[in-house]
């Protein structure tokens, strides 16, 4: 059955047929502790009981709305998704349907503000070597990684990337007559679990402000309460001027989002962007559930103690296989001697399902529900396989 599907994807030999909490189940019976989330989407793990009835009961109220009109679910996930994300400095969001879409959003945001404000020829937006914002061929173009551009060419000019942690390169970069943002992520995920520096960070957010640049952070990934705080950036104590958030924003329903601060907030204008299915009433009921849970002081103090303990039990193992432990709240990558796919088949062969990030890194993305004996079990069979 697999032929029918284009080969995009190197997939492990499984197919799922249901879950619950931290686990899923095969269609031979088999059951698999998900340390994956579906990639950081599952935030809430499989089978949720109030993102069910959220989403039951939203199925037999309206499925879908087009954005002629607006939903009262969708406005009030918007209102709650404004103040979520109002200590960042945010004012109002756009509602689309994936990270890579929400990417794109931000990129027409950088570039409409400054044609605007200063005319053309300042479109240049400055990204990090070793990003990953989306597969669209303007996010492809964003994103600071060579194996992901081979084939696909040409790009949307207009990219330019910055080694991360060099606060020099970035000066020289954001050049003002040129550059209308900074996209970065503030964990960047594909590449391997890379916090980045808090100086680096600061001075990234000095320099925009100075030029009059905007800073947009994606946290596509690493947003929605992943790293203990509900935005990552939070944990630099800077405001940027776009947020772009998708994955656990629904708990496993397509969602994408940009948001803006008090620059950004009003530079679309009717008919500069849209999305059919952005503002989906199913994705908007699941949402306010995120919301409700995600925000709250204790499960996000919970996701750092978790995550705290995965990095403390790997870092107690000594092993020798284990080069570098690195992440933030449940968010976590782990440096390895060995390539990480094989390490991927066997886990999965003893009923873990965890994720690689490049060849050599593994990625662990947990659901948040995730409980201490889970992960006792989970990092146990990690053990005996490496």
């Amino acid at each position: 059955m697999t032929d029918l599907f284009m080969n995009t994807y190197h997939r492990l030999p499984v197919t799922f047929v249901k879950g619950e909490g931290a686990w899923l189940s095969d269609v031979n019976g088999n059951h698999y502790l998900d340390f994956t989330a579906g990639i950081a989407v599952n935030c809430l793990g499989h089978g949720y009981p109030a993102l069910v009835k959220a989403i039951s009961a939203q199925a037999a109220r309206i499925n879908h709305v087009s954005n002629y009109y607006q939903s009262d679910v969708s406005l009030a996930f918007a209102e709650k998704l404004v103040a979520a994300c109002a200590p960042a400095g945010m004012q109002k969001v756009f509602l689309a349907n994936s990270g890579a879409e929400a990417n794109e959003g931000a990129c027409k945001i950088a570039r409409k503000y400054s044609f605007k404000k200063y005319g053309g020829g300042r479109h240049r937006i400055v990204t990090l070597k070793g990003s990953f914002h989306g597969r669209t061929i303007t996010t492809l173009a964003a994103t600071g990684q060579e194996k992901f551009h081979q084939n696909f060419g040409p790009f949307t000019e207009g990219f330019l990337f910055v080694p991360p942690g060099d606060i020099d390169a970035l000066d020289r970069a954001l050049d003002p007559s040129s550059v209308a943002g900074l996209l970065m992520e503030p964990v960047q995920g594909e590449s391997g679990i890379i916090p980045q520096e808090e100086a680096y960070i600061k001075a990234a957010a000095r320099f925009c402000a100075d030029r009059d640049i905007l800073l947009m952070f994606d946290e596509i990934q690493c947003g929605v309460g992943r790293t203990g705080t509900f935005l990552a950036g939070e944990a630099y104590g800077v405001k940027p001027d776009v947020v772009t958030l998708a994955k656990g924003l629904s708990g496993g329903v397509p969602v994408g989002t940009v948001l803006g601060g008090k620059k950004t907030a009003d530079v679309f204008e009717v008919g500069d962007h849209g999305s059919t299915f952005g503002g989906n009433p199913l994705a908007a009921a699941a949402g306010l559930v995120v919301l409700d849970t995600v925000q709250k002081p204790q499960f996000l103090q919970e996701i750092r103690r978790k995550g705290d303990k995965i990095q403390e039990i790997l870092r107690s193992w000594n092993h020798p296989k284990i080069r570098e432990i690195r992440g933030r709240g449940l968010m976590i990558g782990v440096d390895i001697t060995v390539e990480a796919w094989p390490v991927l088949e066997a886990s999965l062969a003893q009923g873990l399902l965890i994720l690689s990030a490049g060849t050599h890194t593994l990625r662990f993305l947990p659901p948040y529900i995730i409980s201490d004996n889970e992960i006792g079990q989970a990092l146990n069979i990690l053990q005996q396989v490496l």
